[in-house]
């Protein structure tokens, strides 16, 4: 990783924090342009705004469904939700997954959970697999369903207030997932060293609401750290 600039395609900006003005999200989204962020990540609501400043920038608009409480939806719920923003022009999506599900040994109902929204979306679809709840084998199993799945993206993580981003949890997924399928890294990424500590590790895309301060070296304090 040579320069912030080639760091900050790695990033996927976000911003989803309660009580966003539409001028808050406008700067969030103009801030990506400015400083060439691989997609702006809105909440659902926010989405058309989104597409329309984007529009003709290349940068993606990305939503997050049954999130911050995630496995709080139904599988229904969840499926007509993620066919909504894509309407609305959502681009990829990062989904909440039932880890309740996972843990009490429900596998097939974890993994129709997130194929019914990959069939009902048609676009990429990340989820957060909240690997810090997780015993070994029960992240050994999240992985796999979720390739078995259809997903686009295994992240390690929600947020910041689920586990910090590490590069071993990137590594253990990196090296399971098969050709094709993405790693994102998630949760309390603040600094450019942290960043390249888990591209360095696997990471194809950073998801963080403190991309300008970490390659602009700017001190902006985000209002959740996701």
């Amino acid at each position: 990783m040579n320069s912030p600039a080639e760091l900050a395609r790695h990033i996927q900006h976000t911003r989803i924090e309660t009580g966003l003005t539409r001028e808050q999200m406008i700067a969030h989204c103009e801030e990506c342009v400015t400083y060439g962020f691989d997609a702006a990540m809105v909440a659902g609501s926010w989405v058309p705004l989104a597409v329309d400043v984007l529009k003709g920038t290349g940068i993606t608009v990305a939503s997050a469904l049954d999130f911050p409480t995630v496995g709080a939806m139904t599988t229904a719920g969840k499926a007509a939700e993620a066919a909504e923003l894509v309407r609305l022009g959502a681009e990829q999506i990062d989904i909440g997954v039932q880890v309740g599900w996972l843990r009490s040994g429900r596998f097939d109902d974890f993994r129709d959970d997130i194929a019914a929204v990959v069939k009902a979306a048609g676009v990429p679809i990340k989820v957060m697999l909240e690997l810090p709840l997780l015993t070994p084998a029960e992240r050994e199993a999240a992985v796999a369903l979720s390739v078995e799945a259809g997903v686009a993206y295994v992240k390690n993580a929600s947020s910041g207030a689920v586990g910090v981003a590490t590069p071993e949890d990137i590594r253990f997924l990196k090296e399971r997932v098969p050709a094709g399928v993405k790693v994102k890294a998630s949760g309390g990424i603040k600094s450019y060293a942290q960043a390249v500590a888990l591209l360095e590790a696997g990471a194809d895309r950073l998801g963080t609401s403190a991309g300008v301060s970490i390659v602009s070296g700017e001190q902006v304090a985000p209002a959740v750290a996701y």
